[in-house]
């Protein structure tokens, strides 16, 4: 698993809700696991700063964000993060939106 990641849903100029993304990595191959693992920290500033960008320009607080964009998006940041595609497979755990009110 990584630790779940939040970022900020801005509207109007303030912040308006957090996006909560939970997901881990199926690794099958023990010597890329290893490397997984010591690669997590980057990996995983890679995943915070994709899905502050997406939150940015694509979350909004009345609609559900699309987990499937979402999971294609940690899965190409994996891809190149790793410079193998499909050798580690991102699976979504939970995507919550916490809307802010006034």
């Amino acid at each position: 698993m990584v630790d779940p990641i939040y970022t900020t849903i801005v509207a109007d100029n303030r912040a308006a809700g957090m996006l909560m993304v939970g997901a881990g990595l199926d690794v099958p191959d023990e010597k890329l696991r290893e490397e997984v693992i010591r690669s997590m920290p980057v990996l995983r500033d890679a995943y915070i700063r994709n899905l502050m960008n997406f939150t940015v320009n694509v979350v909004r607080t009345d609609t559900q964000p699309d987990v499937g964009l979402i999971a294609d998006r940690l899965q190409a940041v994996t891809d190149r993060a790793l410079k193998k595609k499909g050798a580690a497979k991102v699976l979504l755990a939970q995507v919550a939106l916490r809307v802010t009110t006034k």
